[in-house]
């Protein structure tokens, strides 16, 4: 192993060819050289017929947008022209076309062709075809109070009229037609008498929905899959995975080539929002509760752009495929999508994040899986303003107990303890180990590290982590066990898993004194089934996984998620050949939730057919409810429940609704700096007409605006709380005459006691009308706004930036570097990697890491991860369209990290790509050429931007240098130069 000491004390080493990679080897799969061509003409669904000759096709509020009128025929013409002109630019094939949602293209293209793309007008965004994954009372129905005979579903006419009309189409793994879940009549060939009922038309399935606009959808053949499979409930079924099966060989696909579920989870997720009600529900031969989706009497439209490989990696969706789903569904004349899956916190140029603003705005309501990477903050996805992003909270829980020999008691989460188990010997996995395992594998009871001549019998304790959790309880079947008990070490979610053996699934503290207890001389423990404690577990709190905010995407200045809905052990219908032969089983993640909301939309649309889906989306938030914490206590944090949990009952009676179009979200995308080619003006993005306030970067005080519409005509008078700022809303008092009046008003925050760098939280409440509506709010104040990066080339040279100060008075400015570190060289085939350790030393101020080459036709990408506990978590990628890749970080955690350089395409006629592989940091101790900032000191007066000069001398133009500019709050901006 040949190591490399920079300068600046970070290391760089490369992982020689023999050794273990640090990584998996399985890097994130892409379309061979295939890119989405975003551009500027508007899609079919927002057109407003600016075009000379050409008419508006976007639809009507309140309907649905055609792609079968003469205007929509000649407008996609047009679209398509525009299309091949672009990739005749290049010298390009369109492989696949998108007009209804996006007006953009797939196509093959050399990272040069790319590049060039990038730089022409009318192009908004270039971007690589890659794979996006899925996110992974005790009836959630009832717990929402939709059942009963003072329920939702009763106020519509019971779970027969509740949804109908409707189509709830849902992007996802497929759907597994024979689960009583989707039964229905055959489909009648002659048009009924009966409302909403639909017909088949030839090989179209049409359905006259309760808007007035018509749904026309496909039932497509494929493999296990015939015409035949479709009824009156699951109206429609389509797939799309051409970049999927162009990246995955037949060999490492396990899924059917038709709507046919190869997972489960599009299954579970179609019977959450709109399977059938009362539906027979049982695991493992257990009997269950009956299940229903939440809108029972909605109709079923699927589109399956999501695949199952032999591996996590080859499992998911590509960026085209999912694109086209979206475009088919609008085209279809869908009504709600759920959108189960997600790639973190995108840039809100993504082509599904913008095919999905067109579905908006052709009154297409959108609910999307917020994600599963919490608890961490700012791992929230599916942010964009038009989506509604759902956070995922327990219900009542599935629970058994732990009784000691010793006479305690510990509830956990259980689905698996029927019958009473034990009194039986409790122990440890690491005392009923192999020989040749670990103790730190056995305490984990990873596979194969349980003795059968020690385990037999025996109910074993078992750390979270590492492998699967229903592993685990696999693991103590084999060695004979009798059952299990689950210990997080640490708070965590608890979760009802269908496990091997009777298994309970402990938090601390309980977890640890059962641990520590098993530890002990003869201890013994039985398995009860429900709780048998006097500590009832509170519920619905936040699940730990559910992603939380603020979202970086947005700058913070958008509280996301949007909401939360149940979304932990939640039972519902399944693939059974990935299922263990289950029809039925529990799923955990804002995959779950999101379907409840898809299903909430549903509901709300049986109502007021007409209402477009930001007023859908304003109704759920602003009647919301707070969830509670892990001590029972009232969950206020913005960042982990939105605006709160849904609540149902009260989501029809609003009070007041804040409503928003296309022209707002692309004022909001000009806002953030992303040029839409629409010519919209942009604003202030808190500014945008959210139901809920969000406030970055407060620099002592700031003005936000709304506007909002009466539903309910009365007078409202806000009440606001925001613990350590000053809030004052201007006008207090709102006086509706009648429903559909529209008023604006204004909210003023300033800086009081509240400190800097973290959100102050509460609500702004209007009551009237003998309702109310609630908003949640999040404001930062900050002393100062800068920009993180600033970039100059040369070796000499200067540039000038603004600060902007929250803050009087004094302003040291300080400037560290600049730094050059050294480099390795090294070379790539596409679909290659190269693995490079990185040592971070503590009191490091700013890193970069890059890769560049000569070739300018390459590309190359990079992606660095730091080693927690031996597991690589990513903390930055750099994956464009070129062979020059660079990753910063900004007062980095010291430590261990990994740095991996994948090849992606080659430069024309070359066969590999080579390429300088450099890395540097920034610490008091660096400083190489000259390296000036001015002023070094100044005084700052509130909101009164700083000018700052930055220059330097005596560097080699060849080489990247990285410098650091540090400001009075221990923030600062990174200097790149070359």
């Amino acid at each position: 192993m040949t190591a490399l000491l920079v300068t600046v004390g970070l290391v760089a080493t490369v992982q020689p060819a023999t050794a273990d990679p640090l990584l998996p080897e399985a890097m994130p799969l892409t379309a061979p050289g295939t890119y989405i061509v975003t551009l500027a003409d508007r899609p079919l669904a927002t057109y407003d017929g600016s075009r000379k000759g050409f008419d508006a096709t976007r639809p009507e509020n309140g309907r649905k947008v055609r792609v079968d009128t003469d205007a929509a025929k000649a407008y996609r013409g047009l679209l398509s022209q525009l299309q091949d002109s672009i990739a005749d630019l290049v010298g390009a094939k369109v492989l696949q076309r998108f007009s209804v949602s996006l007006n953009g293209f797939a196509a093959e293209l050399t990272p040069r062709q790319a590049q060039r793309l990038q730089r022409t007008p009318g192009v908004i965004s270039v971007v690589k075809d890659t794979l996006i994954q899925s996110d992974d009372d005790r009836r959630s129905t009832d717990y929402l109070g939709l059942s009963g005979d003072e329920g939702v579903w009763e106020t519509l006419g019971g779970p027969k009229k509740a949804g109908a009309g409707v189509v709830v189409g849902v992007i996802d793994t497929g759907i597994w037609p024979e689960n009583p879940s989707f039964a229905g009549d055959p489909l009648k060939t002659k048009r009924s008498d009966e409302d909403f009922q639909p017909y088949l038309d030839g090989k179209s399935v049409v359905l006259e929905k309760s808007d007035g606009s018509t749904f026309h959808g496909t039932c497509q053949t494929g493999e296990e899959w015939t015409a035949a499979e479709c009824n009156d409930k699951l109206i429609s079924a389509r797939y799309f995975g051409d970049a999927w099966m162009a990246a995955v060989p037949p060999a490492a696909r396990r899924d059917f080539l038709s709507p046919r579920d190869g997972s489960g989870h599009g299954s579970h997720t179609a019977s959450t929002a709109a399977g059938n009600a009362d539906v027979p529900a049982s695991v493992d031969g257990v009997p269950f509760d009956e299940i229903s989706g939440v809108a029972p009497a909605a109709k079923i439209a699927v589109y399956k752009a999501l695949w199952e490989g032999a591996t996590v990696e080859q499992s998911g969706g590509f960026t085209s495929d999912i694109v086209a789903a979206i475009d088919a569904a609008v085209a279809d004349g869908v009504d709600v999508i759920n959108y189960s899956a997600g790639s973190g916190d995108t840039s809100h140029d993504d082509p599904v994040g913008l095919a999905f603003l067109s579905a908006a705005s052709a009154g297409v309501f959108v609910a999307a899986s917020a994600g599963n990477a919490g608890p961490t903050p700012g791992s929230v996805g599916n942010t964009e303003p038009w989506i509604t992003s759902v956070a995922a909270h327990t219900v009542q829980p599935y629970e058994a107990t732990v009784v000691l020999g010793d006479g305690r008691k510990f509830a956990g989460a259980s689905s698996t303890v029927r019958d009473e188990v034990g009194p039986s010997p409790l122990v440890t996995g690491a005392t009923v180990k192999t020989a040749e395992a670990t103790p730190e594998d056995a305490t984990l009871c990873g596979p194969g590290t349980l003795d059968p001549a020690l385990a037999v019998g025996k109910i074993v304790v078992c750390d979270r982590g590492t492998y699967d959790r229903v592993a685990k309880s696999a693991e103590v079947k084999r060695a004979g066990g009798l059952g299990m008990v689950m210990a997080n070490l640490s708070e965590d979610t608890t979760v009802g898993d269908r496990h091997s053996v009777p298994t309970v699934h402990l938090n601390p503290p309980g977890s640890v004194d059962v641990k520590t207890y098993a530890g002990t001389a003869d201890a013994t423990a039985t398995l009860v089934q429900g709780n048998q404690t006097d500590l009832k577990t509170p519920y619905p709190q936040i699940a730990d996984f559910s992603s939380r905010g603020p979202s970086t995407a947005g700058g913070g200045d958008l509280v996301k998620p949007d909401l939360a809905a149940p979304g932990a052990t939640i039972l519902a219908a399944v693939a059974p050949p990935s299922n263990e032969g289950r029809d039925y089983d529990f799923y955990d993640g804002t995959s779950m939730a999101a379907p409840h909301v898809a299903g909430l939309a549903a509901l709300q649309l049986t109502k007021h057919p007409q209402w477009e889906p930001m007023r859908i989306k304003s109704a759920l938030m602003t009647t919301a409810g707070n969830l509670k914490t892990s001590d029972g206590k009232a969950l206020t944090d913005p960042f982990a429940q939105g605006a709160g949990g849904v609540r149902p009952g009260r989501m029809f009676d609003p009070g007041l609704v804040f409503d928003a179009s296309d022209d707002d979200w692309l004022g909001y995308l000009e806002g953030l700096g992303v040029d839409t080619g629409t010519g919209a003006d942009e604003i202030d993005p808190s500014d945008y007409n959210s139901p809920s306030i969000a406030i970055g970067e407060l620099l002592q005080h700031q003005t936000v605006t709304r506007t909002v519409t009466a539903v309910k005509p009365g007078t409202y008078r806000a009440k606001i709380n925001l613990p350590g700022i000053k809030a004052k809303v201007t006008p207090s008092i709102l006086n509706f005459d009648e429903a559909g009046q529209t008023k604006t008003f204004t909210v003023t925050f300033e800086k009081d006691a509240a400190p800097y760098d973290e959100a102050a939280t509460g609500f702004l409440t209007w009551n009237g009308a003998g309702t109310y509506a609630r908003l949640p709010i999040a404001v930062t104040p900050v002393q100062l706004s800068a920009p993180e990066v600033v970039t100059g080339d040369g070796g000499n040279g200067s540039l000038r930036y603004e600060v902007v100060p929250g803050v009087d008075g004094d302003f040291p400015i300080v400037k560290y570097g600049l730094a050059a570190g050294t480099a390795e060289k090294g070379a790539l085939k596409p679909s290659e990697q190269k693995q490079y350790p990185v040592t971070i030393e503590k009191g490091t101020k700013a890193a970069q890491i890059s890769v560049r080459s000569e070739y300018e036709q390459a590309d190359l990408d990079l992606y660095l991860y730091r080693l927690v506990d031996g597991t690589p978590v990513p903390v930055g990628e750099s994956a464009g369209p070129t062979a020059d890749e660079t990753v910063r970080l900004t007062e980095p955690p010291a430590g261990e990290y990994v740095a991996r350089v994948e090849g992606y395409a080659n430069a024309p006629e070359t066969e590999t790509t080579p390429y300088l592989f450099q890395a540097a940091s920034v610490t008091d101790k660096t400083s190489e050429g000259s390296f000036t900032v001015r002023p070094s000191d100044p005084t700052a007066e509130v909101q009164e931007p700083i000018d700052v000069s930055v220059r330097w001398r005596g560097l080699d133009r060849d080489v990247p240098y990285l410098g650091y500019i540090e400001y009075r709050d221990g923030s600062g901006t990174l200097v790149t130069i070359n």
